[in-house]
């Protein structure tokens, strides 16, 4: 079957990440549960979870000066060049909520694998629902969020690893909380349009960040986005490969779901978007997963907002080659709408996770998809360095016939949270030469297309079957 149970996780997992090690990172804090975010010392809302046995382990969160777990609810993350997950911001209290300025490294390789967290600098404003991108050169930049007395910030601020937090002292348009950002290969980045809670009027533009902290980040409007009032938890995606450079939205709504979907080419001259091929499904609190055929894979949410009732819906893929979707099977376990995950494996499985229509209930049943060609004869690769540079021809060992290869890529493992993930991408590597079994291929020279750090390395065949995935850091 393609759709399969796996564990039962004992948090609300809010968010998640794929490790460099394979394990995968969930984390809920308080879990969207008050009565959880006055903590004693019992376990707090983190699990990290081995998808090869099952198991799951609990690295403890740093603690406040009372000796608590501070809360990572609803914070935002991306990863560093190091491969340690950057976690800023959460929760200081509910009802109104306020955010925490504090920020996080989740080591997955610490610990004999069992990973640790640890706290860095804080932030110069407290930050609930921001959004977090890592730049190409490998800065953290966050943007929005509702601050320690409730107010939605306007100054944007930059952690660099020598420098600490910098923040822009001029403000910018009233970003909404989760916005979705998409690093751009110019540098620049572009806001989709898709967000949590409404758009506040800011339509999908492209920001320029000035070279001083005292100059106004710029900020480009672009045109042609389909009911741009209704992108509440819609997806967005770099479709594949990244050097393509077109963006899609996926569905969204505001109250009732849309199965909008638009794509924008940001090489053009004047980017617009432009209509696509509509969802078979209309949904919102979905995920989206670049798999790696270079097909999008679109699960998760529900026809009307967080209504459980209307979330039975099969999956459906994207190919960006015929420009078509496929409905695929209907996920065994439904009601996977606000709060739900879903994260390729480096094996090419999918898994999905969590969904929370209600405070203290949440679907605790972790499923894992296998797309058809998992039960395909597939490439493997026999041999890939570890590490590599930018602008440099590498060499992949395969058992098939170099012949028999049509792609060599990298893939951005995951981080989402409420449908926003600013890591996902995949980088191909054009190969230059081929003999016997043994491929050179070449990486990208552009840090912004490739911003540094692990990458999941998978080869396909000329069927687009790919291979299980070989770990390279990019430095």
């Amino acid at each position: 079957m393609p759709w399969q149970l796996s564990s039962q996780i004992p948090i609300n997992p809010v968010h998640a990440a794929v490790g460099r090690t394979g394990k995968v990172l969930f984390f809920g804090g308080s879990g969207n549960d008050p009565s959880q975010a006055a903590y004693d010392n019992s376990p707090e809302g983190v699990r990290l979870w081995d998808p090869n046995t099952g198991v799951f382990t609990t690295p403890t969160i740093p603690r406040d000066s009372s000796g608590n777990p501070i809360d990572v609810f609803c914070a935002a993350h991306s990863f560093r060049s190091d491969g340690q997950l950057f976690v800023a911001g959460g929760t200081l209290q509910y009802d109104p909520f306020y955010g925490i300025a504090d920020c996080f490294l989740f080591n997955f390789a610490a610990n004999s694998g069992n990973g640790s967290w640890t706290k860095v600098a804080s932030m110069n404003r407290g930050r609930w629902y921001p959004t977090v991108l890592t730049l190409g050169d490998g800065r953290i930049f966050t943007l929005s969020g509702l601050d320690v007395n409730g107010n939605l910030d306007r100054n944007p601020e930059i952690f660099s690893g020598s420098t600490g937090w910098r923040i822009f002292t001029q403000q910018t348009s009233s970003f909404a909380l989760y916005a979705h950002l998409i690093l751009l290969s110019s540098g620049k980045i572009f806001y989709t349009g898709a967000q949590l809670g409404g758009n506040n009027g800011v339509q999908p533009c492209i920001l320029t960040l000035p070279s001083r902290f005292n100059r106004p980040i710029t900020q480009q409007i672009v045109s042609g986005l389909e009911a741009s009032s209704t992108c509440n938890q819609a997806a967005s995606i770099l479709l594949p490969p990244a050097q393509d450079q077109k963006v899609m939205i996926i569905g969204g709504g505001g109250g009732a779901a849309t199965n909008r979907v638009n794509i924008i080419n940001l090489s053009a001259s004047t980017p617009t978007y432009t209509v696509a091929p509509y969802l078979l499904n209309p949904r919102m609190h979905h995920n989206a997963v670049i798999l790696p055929n270079r097909t999008v894979f679109v699960c998760n949410g529900s026809r009307g907002d967080e209504d459980v009732a209307q979330s039975t819906m099969p999956a459906e893929i994207y190919n960006p080659a015929t420009n078509t979707w496929t409905q695929v099977e209907t996920p065994i376990v439904n009601g996977r709408v606000y709060h739900s995950v879903a994260v390729l494996l480096p094996d090419g499985r999918v898994v999905v996770a969590g969904g929370n229509p209600s405070r203290g209930t949440y679907e605790n049943r972790i499923e894992i998809y296998s797309p058809a060609y998992i039960s395909q004869t597939r490439p493997t690769i026999s041999s890939a360095p570890a590490t590599t540079t930018y602008s440099r021809t590498i060499t992949i060992q395969t058992n098939q016939a170099a012949t028999n290869i049509k792609w060599v890529h990298l893939i951005r493992p995951m981080a989402p949270t409420h449908g926003l993930d600013t890591e996902q991408r995949l980088v191909d590597m054009p190969i230059s030469s081929r003999s016997g079994n043994s491929l050179s291929v070449q990486t990208t020279g552009n840090r912004n297309i490739a911003p540094p750090g692990y990458y999941m390395l998978f080869v396909v065949d000329n069927n687009n079957i790919p291979s299980v995935a070989s770990w390279i850091q990019l430095t």
